[in-house]
């Protein structure tokens, strides 16, 4: 059986509370992910920023621009998902993946000893989709052409 730990991603980027919208928007941008851990100085998960919720803010700093506030420039502790659907490393695979389907999330953090220690996402589920169709493709018998 696979478990959660053979395919998380370990120490995942994170930030802190104190970072901006801004702050995560570039991080997102730069290493091309949508989920974004919030921990804190001990590296206990505090929250989550998706995102979704960088496109919101952006949008939002649009309709306001004329009057100077930009939520882009707001700490992520005001922004972050608090209400957090976490899993264990040793949570089987297929538990993880219905809990993701079940909740209708895109990513679980990975908790251990109450620390962050990694991070699954639908990204990584589709990819073992993936080689698992290709070992499938491999192992048939190619149909003959009638």
């Amino acid at each position: 059986m696979f478990i959660v730990d053979d395919m998380m991603t370990r120490h995942p980027h994170t930030l802190s509370p104190e970072h901006t919208l801004a702050d995560a928007h570039t991080l997102m941008s730069a290493e091309r992910f949508r989920h974004l851990p919030v921990v804190d100085d001990a590296q206990r998960l505090v929250g989550l920023v998706t995102q979704r919720d960088v496109l919101s803010a952006q949008a939002s700093s649009l309709g306001k621009a004329t009057n100077g506030d930009n939520e882009m420039n707001t700490p992520l502790s005001h922004f972050a998902h608090r209400q957090l659907v976490t899993v264990d490393p040793e949570a089987s695979l297929r538990a993880a993946a219905l809990t993701m389907l079940e909740r209708k999330i895109g990513c679980l953090p990975v908790i251990k000893n109450q620390k962050l220690v990694g991070i699954i996402t639908d990204s990584d589920f589709v990819a073992i989709a993936s080689t698992l169709l290709e070992i499938q493709e491999e192992t048939e018998p190619m149909e003959a052409d009638e």
